[in-house]
Parts: structure tokens; C-alpha cells; sequence
């Protein structure tokens, strides 16, 4: 029977990678995990396009990465999103949170705030006139944990007032910021539950208090390790780009279930990729992955 997500809605997952370059080993690892625990529960699986930024964005990238997952034999359920056509639906969500007395401007910029641990609040008393130049917009936060259970990691806390601070979500530049983005497309597109890499662990508290500032349903969140050479830095895009010559497909993928604790059987090196992918549908267990924030290739 097909997994439910909260209020009986039927699992839906989603990879949202950003092309900034071609998908690295650590992209796909998080995209196995994510689509083996939608395929596993009987659920939809997606893809989103995190392009946003668009001075970061790599030409020819985004085709790139869907090819990668194409080769690799993944299939989604619905045509790819791109953040970029839904700037609309993120203009409306800050204009319900301003509507609100929810946020204010910020005229700081990244130098004045280098030294800080936290934002300090400077800008959050409103002005008697409005600051000159660019601003951000922040949202205010008030004291108190936001915790999460998530489903490998265990019970994360955060007090956001205190670690974080007021956080912005429209940026100087004009571009609305990752963390209102993908709570407003997650809740688009019905997604109840999230896998993906535990460097985006601390950022799901802030996640979560928009989603209950919106009114928008919270997903199930399943961090995954963080890939990392091995001397513990994170893996390089242009090092670590997936390379796809003939025979090289099953092999990796093989390799990616090793890491995340499948234990594949010798014999599967030489099957066919659709073969692989049924075993690691029935030996997946999302409790298996290993619990910790990160993982050396070299181990």
C-alpha cells in the first residue's frame, strides 16, 4: 500500500538540484536516497530546478543533470519545475508575510554583519525614514525552539532567535532567498516528504517556521550524510562531476547503495540497470542509513 504523508496525502518526493554545474557524486547520492524511499512507499517522485540565481546558473547545466538521470534510469512523475517561472507565487508569499507585519527591510550589508554570529537586529525597530540603497528583506523571528523529528538524523532543535536571528528572504540583489522559495514549492506541488543532504539540516528549522507562518503543511524531512573527500571537505562540483561512459552506470550506482548501507549482492554487478534499481526498491530502509552528518568516500 502506497505510504500516506500527513493528512492521507499520498508520499510525494522531489530532487531539486541547482545548475550551477554538472550533478556530482554527492547530488546523486541524495537523489538515490530520494527516489528509492518514494519508489519504496509507493510514491511520486519530482524534480525542481533550483535556478533562481541567476548569475550562478551555468548554461547548459539543467539539461545536463536531467541527462545524468536519464542515463542513471531515473523517472519522474511530472514535467521539471524551474524555480525561475515562479517568481509570481514567491512575490505573493512576501507580500502575505509584509501584509502581515511579519517582516521588515534591512539596508546591512554582508561586511557590516561579518563579524556577527547572529543578525543582531540593528534594522528590525523601524526606521523614521526609509534607509537609502538596497535592502533585504528579513522576517521576524520570535524566541523559542522549532523542532523536527527527522527520520535519520532524530530529534534536531534550533532556536532561531538565537542561533540565526531575523533571516532574510529576499535578498539585496532582488532575488527572493532559497528558504522562502522552497517552501512555497514544496507546498505547490503536494510533496510530503524531503530527502536530501544533512548540510541543509540546521536550515530546516527556518523552513518550518515559514511553512507555519503561511499555513502550509510541514513534509517529512530525511537528512542524508554529506558526502566529502577525504579529508573532510565537500565534495567539488568540477571534481566530483558524474562521468557517464559506457559500463560506468551500474558500477556507480552500486556504489551509491554501499554508502548508504544497502549492502548489494556481487551478483548485481552484472545486471541490468532496471534490475538494480527493483533490488535496491526492496532492500531500501530509510532507518539503515548511516547517522551522522557526513561521510568520507574513503571509508
Amino acid at each position: 500500500m502506497p505510504c500516506r504523508g500527513r493528512n492521507g496525502r499520498r508520499y510525494t518526493g522531489r530532487f531539486a538540484p541547482s545548475p550551477t554545474g554538472d550533478l556530482h557524486l554527492g547530488s546523486l547520492y541524495a537523489a538515490v536516497a530520494s527516489y528509492l524511499d518514494a519508489r519504496a512507499n509507493g510514491g511520486r517522485w519530482l524534480i525542481r530546478m533550483e535556478d533562481l540565481d541567476a548569475p550562478r546558473v551555468v548554461p547548459g547545466s539543467a539539461a545536463r543533470i536531467l541527462e545524468t538521470l536519464r542515463r542513471f534510469g531515473f523517472e519522474w512523475d511530472e514535467q521539471v519545475l524551474c524555480q525561475s517561472d515562479r517568481t509570481d507565487r514567491y512575490a505573493a508569499a512576501l507580500a502575505t508575510l509584509h501584509e502581515r507585519g511579519l517582516t521588515f527591510e534591512c539596508s546591512c550589508s554582508r561586511s557590516q554583519l561579518a563579524d556577527e554570529e547572529r543578525y543582531p537586529g540593528h534594522c528590525r525597530v523601524k526606521l523614521s525614514s526609509p534607509a537609502a540603497g538596497a535592502t533585504a528583506t528579513r522576517v521576524r523571528v520570535e524566541s523559542g525552539a522549532t523542532w523536527f523529528d527527522d527520520r535519520i538524523q532524530g530529534r534536531f532543535r534550533q532556536d532561531i532567535a538565537a542561533a540565526v536571528g531575523d533571516f532574510v528572504i529576499r535578498r539585496r540583489d532582488g532575488f527572493i532567498a532559497y528558504v522562502l522559495a522552497v517552501v512555497v514549492d514544496d507546498a505547490a506541488q503536494g510533496v510530503t516528504h524531503v530527502v536530501r543532504g544533512a548540510d541543509l539540516l540546521d536550515v530546516t528549522p527556518r523552513q518550518i517556521y515559514l511553512q507555519r507562518l503561511l499555513g502550509l503543511a510541514t513534509p517529512a524531512y530525511a537528512h542524508v550524510p554529506v558526502l566529502t573527500e577525504s579529508d573532510g571537505h565537500k565534495l567539488a562540483k568540477s571534481a566530483r562531476s558524474v562521468a557517464l561512459p559506457e559500463g560506468v552506470v551500474v558500477p556507480s550506482l552500486l556504489r551509491i547503495f554501499e554508502l548508504l548501507d544497502l549492502s548489494p549482492p556481487a551478483e548485481l554487478s552484472g545486471a541490468p540497470l532496471a534490475q538494480v534499481w527493483r533490488w535496491g526498491m526492496r532492500a531500501w530502509r530509510v532507518d539503515q542509513v548511516p547517522r551522522r552528518l557526513a561521510l568520507a568516500l574513503d571509508r
